[in-house]
Parts: structure tokens; C-alpha cells; sequence
């Protein structure tokens, strides 16, 4: 596995991690995961560019 794979299973990981679904976090709103989810779309990019 590369790099760039690594990366992206882990932010999958954490973009389903941040997901507003318990009682605690769901005053957060979408904050933690529309930045989990643009980092994750910046590195997929990045990935099919070959840059990682």
C-alpha cells in the first residue's frame, strides 16, 4: 500500500468518525466533517495528480 493510500483510508475513517450522530455532537453541526471532508477531497486530488 502507498502513502496515499494509507491517507485516504485513515480520512474515511475520520470523516465517517465525525459524522454529528451522538447526543453530544449534534450541536456541532457540520463543521467537523466539512473539514474532514475538504481535506479528504484536497488529498484525493492530490493523490490522482501523483504528487503523494
Amino acid at each position: 500500500m502507498t502513502l496515499g493510500t494509507l491517507l485516504i483510508i485513515l480520512m474515511v475513517l475520520l470523516l465517517l468518525g465525525v459524522i454529528p450522530t451522538w447526543g453530544y455532537s449534534s450541536a456541532w453541526g457540520y463543521g467537523p466533517s466539512g473539514v474532514v471532508g475538504a481535506i479528504m477531497v484536497i488529498l484525493i486530488i492530490l493523490v490522482l495528480l501523483g504528487r503523494i
